[in-house]
């Protein structure tokens, strides 16, 4: 995944997934000044939204990257901070199709 095409293309919905994940820290990898540390998740999440109809759609494809990323064994379907950030990126999913009809 191309971070420069995706924040090229997304703009402001880029940054705000981005933020979603660092800001709430799933995996544990927020050290403060490390906020590209879920780059490549926000990429491959963006790429899929388009599938979504719901945030419950959001929440599945967020935990298949994250496995994809992490692995099975690490990634924690049963931590809420997945709930948060489906509901956030659903909310700035929804915007930003409403904007860019």
């Amino acid at each position: 995944m191309d971070r420069k095409w995706y924040r090229s293309k997304y703009k402001e919905l880029y940054d705000q997934v981005e933020e979603i994940l660092f800001r709430h820290d799933p995996e544990g990898l927020n050290y403060g000044f490390n906020t590209d540390e879920y780059a490549p998740e926000t990429c491959t999440i963006i790429s899929r939204l388009k599938e979504a109809i719901s945030e419950l759609d959001v929440r599945r494809i967020v935990l298949e990257e994250f496995i994809r990323w992490f692995s099975e064994e690490i990634v924690n379907p049963q931590n809420p901070a997945y709930d948060a950030i489906s509901i956030e990126i659903w909310e700035a999913w929804t915007q930003y199709s409403q904007k860019n009809k």
